[in-house]
């Protein structure tokens, strides 16, 4: 009895790993998506300098609420809240054209940011 409760505790686990695995691949394939579609447009001069301080502003606060150390997990549970704040950023930063760039920049700055991850993996 105790030996299939620790195989049954054991698969749980497993199981629970995989799909948190799962979750963060699926997050960083959106990021990496946006981040390609961003650079597509940015190729535009006059859009160059829109996304880049739009980008600014969201890995800015990112860095603000995640700080030097943290996991591609805790990063993909930021991206779960992070339309809110990054729409607030934005607005804040007070360009007109940011409701249509929203996920584009959001994906790409979360993509970007990735790669400071302590368990970062190209």
């Amino acid at each position: 009895m105790a030996r299939r409760l620790v195989l049954l505790r054991w698969s749980l686990g497993a199981l629970s790993c995989r799909l948190v695995a799962g979750e963060v691949l699926s997050a960083r394939l959106e990021w990496e998506d946006a981040y390609r579609r961003l650079m597509e447009a940015a190729r535009d001069e006059m859009l160059e300098e829109v996304y880049r301080s739009q980008l600014e502003v969201v890995t800015s606060e990112l860095r603000r609420r995640l700080g030097g150390v943290f996991t591609l997990r805790e990063l993909a549970d930021e991206y779960v809240r992070a339309e809110v704040w990054v729409r607030a950023a934005l607005v804040e930063l007070g360009h007109a054209g940011w409701a249509r760039t929203l996920s584009l920049v959001e994906g790409a700055a979360f993509h970007l940011y990735s790669r400071g991850a302590v368990d970062y993996a190209p």
